[in-house]
């Protein structure tokens, strides 16, 4: 004992500053106030009811009718203090806890283990990420924010004190219990996130707590089933375990919970609990360490406790050895029978009983216990499903991510055009979220086998392979590691494939790896919740930054603080509205006007795509291909884009062209198609063509002269049922035009009058020549080069021409009943039957594409010609095409762009700004940027299914309607 007493002198003497100089955490801001409400209510007890001060019961709010009265017996025979709610939901919580504080004469301290916040989301059981997932994070201030919220929750629900944040330090891998619960190993780091934790739920009124004390992180038993021994000497426990603890109580931390360990270093009794000790309790947690606020006891039922025969020894020796609160007594009634014999016996002093109770009340009054008010149940569940909750957690997540092996800059993917990727999932937990974010970017497959030789033989066909590590996300104690199975086939995967390990679990699981050397990039995602799943797609993409660092060790190849920072490749990423300063309640009246042009028939469906700053807020899909089909749209529906060919194919291999110095939009149409030098159209320059203003008739019907003058079917001279070299122009099914009829048309423009006179008219015809232009520059068909060029490199996999070749007929939407040229369903070949007469290669329609795909394209658009870590264009080309440059003589057009109108009427809702661009399609589609408000509308339909007639949809102003509303969600 003699040598015990020194080192303790020699390990805790210079804590004895801090006892002179802490402040009382428990006080108000109104002391004297609070001084007199305690003193006033510790007259008004017996012995038996300040006795009961000091238990804190354990509630379940669905318990059943028995198990309440046992509980509300307990509050009316003993004014007990306080009640820790576990199993059951937030509503039934708030239900019953006005129930017992309405019996109970003193009001209740409710606490709760909400370490994580409070949650009734589909998607997740808790509203924030846990501990070790925290920190990864940089920026603290996002973990004084996450305190705050959770304090927020707390205060909604009429709780007062949260055994919240852990403190343990998690030097032990094969920790049990803490693990997920702690900030991780490095002791400064999870001392700046507790405290900035507890700065933010103090800040919301509710009573923060530091657990265990002394430090409960280096174990590898479950101390709810045992009592786990911290074999450390008191000068490591005072450097390592306790660290957090000193700078806490500086900062005024509420409470601190007392760990249920043996510390034989500390507590010279055999495994006698530290929850129990006085010498951990009060000479050095009060005394040493200068701690003025709430002791709490671990759970008095914890198993592994001698020398404790008879119920309610356990309470005295817990309340004996300094705890002020009693937490979760096996019998409390007993308890405070054996409490009370002590008190009459000597035992237990006035003074003592006195100190405690007295904190107890000051706790009470500090959270407005004073002035109780029952919790109001009424919209209970949207207030802890908070959009601001929302935000936090997806900051949090994009923070956390944590690159953590990178060779030759796999991450994020670049230069997808050269890309072939597969997607292979591990684990025993879903992964659909990741895979479906994942598809937003590029083709991606997944490739599933039973066997390994079957997987490696199928993986051969990819060059780049992303595997998913799936664990369950229910609870942090869930199991984490690899299987051997999972491991060989990662192993093998490895050796044959470029791989990316994406793994959504603790980070711990890496210590499975035997070996990294054949594995590309490795990416720690932290938990399985579906937004890790899409924020972690989106970092492999370049959507996001990778900024998290390790929180621990990790076996041999990762250390505590590792972390590979990369800066993102502006692509699109996903977010809730409120992220980029709009409005989700604003921007549900969207839903409303999209509604009302699918029940009035205006079109059969509808896609709608919204973003803002370079993230998609509003990605929604309304009604079914057709009326009568029950094929709802879906995401990766795809639709006849009609006139948006013209910026989405043309235009920009046109702009590339110019930028080359191959052409200029002075030159003149007969400097580079020699046949119209002397065509009326020889003087027509670039310029003129692309502003529609170059008197050119606005369209020519084509097809009108191949029909049949008396049957109007399609003439036997130009039309076969079955293709033959002669007849190759597929219009339709089974419906082939002559080979030689698209020269023809060309003949046919270049022959056409001219209007009477120049004025703005929108012509179709510019893009019929601009196409035979680029073709006989590159020696290659359109629809190949625009491939090329731009949308494999976008990732813009969705979007093509002809899809009828190339995807299913069930993600291809519908365009309409042709009953006067080609006398069938259109479904994947492109409505315009200019375009169709050119083998479905059109340089003003033919294009197909769902909104994902066209926002890429708009949004390059929108950041001046970058995306995805690829410059396609110069800033000064896009500015240059995006010029208006007749709008003196009434033409508001661009080169090739539309642009906003100049009087009241025109294509937008006059609420967009002047630099804005954009098109609108035939088919009912629009896409619209706006470079000042930073934002892309993309609106698809087939307005013209069954059949084109009256344009509703252009006569309501629904697309230009809904444009107003996104303008009128702004906030920010």
């Amino acid at each position: 004992m003699r040598y015990f007493k020194i080192a303790f002198l020699v390990f805790f003497s210079v804590q004895i500053v801090l006892s002179q100089s802490s402040k009382d955490p428990l006080l108000s801001s109104n002391t004297y106030a609070q001084q007199r409400w305690v003193d006033s209510i510790y007259n008004t007890l017996t012995l038996k009811e300040k006795i009961g001060q000091l238990y804190t019961v354990q509630v379940f709010s669905n318990e059943d009718e028995v198990s309440k009265k046992k509980i509300i017996e307990l509050i009316k025979d003993y004014n007990i203090g306080g009640i820790i709610y576990s199993k059951g939901d937030p509503v039934s919580q708030a239900k019953l806890d006005n129930e017992l504080q309405g019996v109970s004469r003193i009001p209740l301290l409710v606490s709760m283990d909400a370490e994580w916040g409070l949650s009734m989301r589909l998607d997740s059981t808790f509203a924030f990420p846990w501990n070790m997932t925290l920190g990864a994070i940089k920026d603290n201030k996002l973990i004084e924010q996450v305190g705050r919220q959770i304090g927020e929750h707390c205060k909604r629900l009429g709780v007062h004190l949260n055994f919240a944040p852990v403190v343990d330090i998690n030097t032990n891998p094969k920790n049990p219990i803490i693990g997920n619960r702690s900030f991780g190993e490095d002791r400064d780091n999870v001392t700046e996130k507790a405290l900035a934790f507890m700065k933010g739920m103090q800040s919301a009124g509710v009573l923060a707590n530091a657990k265990h004390f002394p430090g409960h992180g280096d174990t590898e038993t479950d101390s709810h089933k045992t009592l786990p021994t911290i074999d450390f000497d008191a000068q490591r426990i005072d450097s390592v375990e306790m660290y957090p603890y000193k700078k806490l109580i500086k900062q005024g931390l509420s409470s601190v919970m007392v760990a249920h360990l043996n510390v034989p270093s500390l507590e010279t009794k055999s495994d006698y609990p530290s929850s129990l000790s006085n010498h951990i309790i009060t000479d050095i947690l009060k005394d040493s360490l200068g701690f003025k606020g709430l002791v709490i006891s671990d759970a008095l039922t914890m198993k592994g406790v001698a020398d404790f025969d008879e119920a309610g020894d356990i309470d005295l020796a817990a309340f004996l050895a300094g705890n002020d609160i009693l937490l979760m007594s096996e019998d409390p009634a007993i308890g405070i029978s054996k409490i009370t014999d002590a008190y009459y016996e000597g035992k237990i002093t006035e003074e003592r009983l006195e100190y405690s109770v007295k904190k107890i009340l000051k706790a009470k009054f500090k959270v407005g216990l004073n002035h109780y008010k029952p919790v109001e149940v009424s919209n209970l569940v949207n207030d802890l499903n908070r959009i601001k909750d929302d935000v936090l957690y997806e900051d949090l997540i994009e923070n956390a991510l944590t690159v953590v092996k990178n060779k030759s800059d796999i991450l994020p993917l670049r230069r997808l055009e050269t890309k072939r990727i597969a997607y292979v999932k591990m684990g025993d937990d879903d992964g659909s979220y990741f895979l479906d974010e994942l598809k937003k970017y590029t083709k991606i497959h997944e490739v599933k086998a039973d066997k390994l030789d079957e997987l490696i033989a199928q993986l051969q066909s990819y060059n780049t392979v992303i595997i998913g590590f799936h664990r369950s996300n229910d609870n942090p104690w869930k199991s984490y590691e690899f299987t051997d199975k999972e491991l060989t086939w990662l192993y093998e995967i490895a050796r044959t494939n470029t791989v990316i390990l994406d793994a959504f679990v603790k980070p711990y699981a890496l210590s499975d790896l035997h070996t990294i050397e054949n594995i590309e990039g490795i990416i720690m995602s932290y938990q399985n919740s579906p937004i890790a799943q899409q924020k972690s797609a989106q970092l492999i993409f370049g959507a996001i930054p990778s900024k998290g660092s390790l929180p621990v060790s990790v076996g041999d190849f990762f250390k505590v603080g590792d972390g590979i920072k990369n800066n993102p490749l502006q692509r699109l990423s996903y977010t809730i509205p409120e992220r980029v300063g709009m409005s989700s309640e604003k921007l549900k009246k969207i839903d409303s006007v999209a509604q009302y042009a699918i029940d009035h028939k205006m079109t059969p469906g509808i896609q709608l795509l919204v973003a803002r700053k370079g993230k998609v807020i509003y990605n929604k899909n309304f009604g079914k291909h057709t009326y009568d089909s029950e094929e709802k749209v879906t995401s990766n529906d795809i639709y006849d884009l009609a006139s948006l060919t013209k910026i989405l194919a043309t235009l920009p291999l046109f702009m590339e062209l110019e930028e080359q110095g191959i052409v200029s939009l002075d030159n003149k149409v007969s400097d580079f198609l020699p046949e119209y030098k002397t065509s009326n159209k020889k003087n027509i320059t670039f310029k003129q063509m692309l502003s529609h203003y170059a008197r050119l008739k606005p369209w020519i019907p084509f097809y009108a002269a191949t029909l049949d003058p008396v049957t109007k079917e399609p003439s036997p001279k130009y039309y076969r049922n079955g293709y033959s070299s002669k007849f190759n122009i597929e219009v339709g099914k089974n419906l082939y035009l002559r080979s030689d009829y698209p020269d023809s048309m060309q003949t046919i423009i270049k022959d056409s009058k001219l209007l009477s006179h120049l004025r703005y008219r929108y012509s179709d015809l510019p893009y019929y020549i601009l196409k035979k232009f680029i073709e006989k520059h590159y020696d290659k068909p359109l629809n190949e080069l625009v491939q090329d060029h731009f949308y494999e490199s976008l990732g813009a996999n969705m979007t093509m021409y002809n899809p009828y070749r190339k995807i299913r007929d069930k993600n291809i939407v519908p365009t309409e009943i042709d009953d006067y040229y080609r006398h069938q369903e259109i479904r994947g070949y492109v409505n315009d039957r200019g375009a169709a007469m050119e083998n479905g290669v059109g340089g003003h329609a033919g294009v197909f594409s769902n909104a994902n795909d066209v926002a890429k394209i708009m949004q390059m658009y929108l950041q001046k010609g970058f995306y995805g870590g690829k410059r396609y264009f110069k800033p000064e080309t896009i500015d240059k095409f995006n010029t208006c440059y007749y709008c003196s003589r009434d033409n508001r057009r661009g080169v090739g762009f539309d642009k906003p109108q100049l009087e009241e009427e025109g294509p937008t809702c006059g609420c967009v700004s002047m630099t804005s661009f954009g098109h609108s399609g035939f088919t009912g589609t629009y896409a619209w940027a706006d470079p000042e408000k930073d934002i892309v509308y993309v609106f698809l339909a087939n307005r013209t299914y069954p059949h084109v007639g009256a344009n509703i949809l252009l006569k309501e102003n629904i697309r230009t309607k809904i444009q107003r509303l996104i303008y009128d969600a702004i906030v920010d």
